[in-house]
């Protein structure tokens, strides 16, 4: 069963009945899907009524081991394996499928965009779009304000545009185009997230944060200063070691006596750039003129060493719940129905099995919070208002300071004899602390981003003129 709790925290309880034992849970658009044990249905319940209705139930092409939702668009997409390959489909248009036998068509990414065959009149139907990558995809991660797709690989890391093409008056569809891809030299992220063009990239011990920007007409190449790769030596090196081999030393690499952990790191700003991780920007976009005028940011570094520390041993030291989180003031929020714009702020939160740490990106980037944790968390969710985590048996609720700093960046002379905001090094504390038994999954939604009346699709569009705002876990 999937239990579904309003956030206030944790004001009221309901139980979705799923037909099958659940497997996967995301949420988003007003509904929560399941993925059913054997990964191979999908089932999405509404969240507004009473009881949690089902709305619909379709199969997926693959056993699905990845979900995520797109709030813009309203789009979900998979990671999927079948006959041992691994896959990356989009389902749009998947409130259709409310109405028995519905059609379901399926096609390659760039079907429509560049105007191939499209036979007959458009039909009302869900589509599941094919997303053919050069790499198995390892994780995804959507843009909450632009609905784009960043997709993690092996070597690589994908963006792929959200497209919006209309087909006649009644009806439009949605496509993705592939814009950029970057090389990563000698990392493998296990998390990504993408939000304003900030990403984050995630491995076990490793967080690094960069940002697409346009690049200056003064400033040089972005390839001159991209970093080398950690197997290219200088030939200075070179000779070095070559010097020390003569004298009977030998280089520290070449030692194979020893094994070297890394030790705690921390760079912030440009000091990030030192990190001796290298990102190089290669452009696929059918819009040329673009081309070139991006560069990559390094924004935050961070490295933690394996230690026996606070009752986890080294193998179990490892970081987790990647998320890039956009704070908008009300200015924004009331403007933002005709123009999409900047986020006030943008945090980036990751953890630990018993710390979390949340970082503000823009502006100035510093380290707003830590939060210890009472006991090991396997999951953390980061909100305007909460973080919440899951243990092995209780669901905990931790305040944040993302208002806070949001309010100062608006207004640096907040503090007065009429107003006044809580300083942003005010510590954090617990609020509750619900127990449960065998906690496996937690997700959370809530209102509907700045531009999500832009870019709904056609069999949300009536489902979204009622705006509403949902804060719900399960």
């Amino acid at each position: 069963m999937v239990h579904v709790y309003n956030c206030h925290p944790f004001a009221s309880q309901h139980i979705v009945a799923a037909e099958q034992e659940p497997g996967l849970v995301c949420c988003g658009g007003g509904a929560v899907f399941v993925v059913s044990a054997g990964g191979c249905k999908i089932e999405a319940y509404e969240l507004q009524r009473e009881g949690c209705p089902l709305i619909c139930r379709f199969s997926s092409m693959g056993s699905v081991l990845s979900i995520r939702h797109s709030a813009v668009g309203d789009y979900l997409v998979t990671i999927e394996e079948k006959n041992k390959a691994t896959y990356l489909r989009a389902y749009t248009n998947w409130r259709y499928q409310a109405v028995e036998k519905t059609r379901v068509g399926v096609r390659l990414l760039g079907h429509l965009l560049r105007g191939s065959s499209f036979r007959g009149t458009p039909k009302e139907q869900m589509e599941i779009i094919e997303i053919p990558l050069f790499e198995p995809p390892l994780c995804m991660a959507c843009c909450s304000l632009t609905g784009d797709l960043l997709v993690g690989c092996a070597k690589s890391l994908v963006v792929f545009s959200l497209k919006r093409q209309t087909l006649s008056e009644q009806l439009s569809v949605l496509d993705f185009e592939r814009v950029l891809i970057l090389h990563i030299q000698g990392w493998s992220p296990s998390q990504v997230a993408f939000c304003a063009g900030y990403v984050a990239l995630q491995t076990e011990l490793e967080v690094l944060v960069v940002k697409l920007t346009p690049q200056q007409k003064s400033s040089a190449a972005a390839e001159e200063h991209a970093l080398l790769p950690e197997d290219i030596m200088t030939e200075t090196s070179i000779d070095e070691d070559a010097e020390m081999t003569k004298d009977g030393f030998s280089p520290l690499h070449a030692q194979e006596d020893f094994f070297l952990f890394p030790k705690h790191q921390e760079m912030l700003g440009n000091e990030a750039q030192e990190c001796g991780i290298s990102l190089v920007l290669e452009w696929t976009g059918m819009e040329a003129e673009s081309r070139g005028d991006m560069s990559v940011v390094y924004v935050l570094f961070r490295r933690f060493a394996p230690d026996f520390f606070q009752g986890c041993s080294v193998e179990e030291t490892r970081l987790h719940s990647l998320q890039l989180h956009p704070m908008f003031t009300g200015k924004q929020k009331e403007a933002s129905d005709s123009k999409r714009g900047e986020p006030t702020c943008v945090f980036v939160f990751f953890s630990l099995p018993n710390t979390g740490y949340m970082y503000s990106l823009k502006n100035t980037v510093e380290l707003v919070s830590t939060y210890q944790y009472p006991e090991k968390a396997h999951q953390a969710v980061l909100s305007d208002q909460f973080l919440y985590i899951i243990t092995r048996n209780a669901l905990q609720c931790f305040t944040v300071r993302c208002s806070a700093v949001a309010a100062r960046v608006d207004d640096p002379y907040i503090d007065t004899t009429m107003k006044a905001c809580p300083p942003v090094t005010m510590e954090v504390c617990a609020l509750r602390i619900q127990l449960f038994i065998g906690l496996k999954l937690l997700s959370y939604t809530c209102s509907a981003p700045p531009n999500w009346q832009e870019m709904t699709t056609p069999s949300s569009s009536q489902h979204s003129k009622n705006k509403y705002r949902l804060q719900n876990i399960f």
